[in-house]
């Protein structure tokens, strides 16, 4: 019996165990910051389960049996185009054909994953592969990019439910003024830092760095850990730079960050993308941001 089989099977025998509940909405989303746009506009009309487990990476992660259930009951999905759906979104929907699955980022002008770097004429450039674009699915670090992604939750939600649309489209509005709040203050914090390089291991903010004019320096690249080279590279340009910090989230390995860090005599700094308070995280990581930044 295939893996998917025994989720359904197994998914089907707990129904009988584990009560439903009939308070909202099932909403299932890939990552918990998208919990916080669907609750925000949802309100008391959903209940969110969300698949990545807090702690787990979105690029290796496997549903867990009672996750199938949720499933089972779930309305809709909300996709983010994160790695971990490549294999399983599929089996996900099979396993509940009823299940509508949104790609929230569909239509959305998505900027390429760096591949690699070099440098040239003494400059550092990001670059992508001659016809290989990975793009970045990490929208939701941007406030531009995540009022886009709540125009695309509200659509759904309304199609699923339309008798709740006033309350949907009243939070719709309120989140709205959250996230204009948000930029308002990271604008705010980011002031003067135009063009300033920071590092971070896994390339998780390439939105947020176009939004307020930073460069993004990635180590990992490509879901690929770095090699001596790689390594060698990230470092005099840390050093040209004067960057004395690396930036890390906590569902991956920090070993080749503090090597770095140990280099150009910097620390590591916990930036977490995939913290489920959005508004909250994205100001406190724009304040840690502007104090390495100096």
């Amino acid at each position: 019996m295939n893996r998917l089989k025994f989720f359904v099977l197994f998914a089907a025998l707990l129904l009988y165990v584990v009560p439903t509940r009939a308070e909202g909405m099932i909403v299932t989303v890939s990552i918990a910051p998208l919990k916080y746009f669907v609750e925000s506009i949802g309100g008391d009309l959903v209940e969110v389960e969300v698949m990545v487990s807090s702690g787990a990476s979105p690029a290796t992660y496997e549903p867990k049996p009672r996750q199938m259930v949720a499933l089972t009951r779930s309305k809709l999905y909300i996709a983010i185009g994160v790695p971990f759906e490549r294999a399983w979104l599929p089996r996900m929907h099979s396993a509940n054909p009823d299940m509508t699955v949104v790609k929230s980022t569909s239509g959305m002008h998505l900027l390429p994953m760096a591949s690699h770097h070099h440098h040239q004429d003494g400059n550092e450039v990001l670059q992508v592969e001659q016809g290989k674009r990975i793009l970045d699915p990490h929208v939701w670090n941007s406030p531009k990019m995540a009022r886009e992604l709540a125009a695309v939750i509200l659509s759904a939600l309304v199609r699923a439910d339309a008798a709740g649309s006033p309350v949907y489209r009243k939070n719709y509005d309120q989140l709205m003024a959250k996230i204009n709040e948000v930029d308002t203050e990271i604008k705010g914090l980011l002031a003067g830092s135009k063009g300033k390089h920071f590092l971070t291991y896994h390339p998780s903010w390439g939105y947020f760095a176009h939004d307020y004019g930073l460069v993004q320096v990635p180590v990992e690249l490509e879901g690929k850990h770095p090699g001596p080279r790689e390594l060698a590279e990230v470092i005099e340009l840390a050093k040209e730079e004067s960057i004395k910090a690396v930036f890390v989230q906590p569902q991956f390995s920090t070993k080749s960050a503090q090597t770095i860090a140990d280099a150009i005599g910097g620390t590591v700094v916990v930036a977490d993308p995939l913290a489920e308070d959005w508004a909250d995280n994205l100001v406190n990581i724009a304040r840690q941001f502007s104090i390495t930044l100096r």
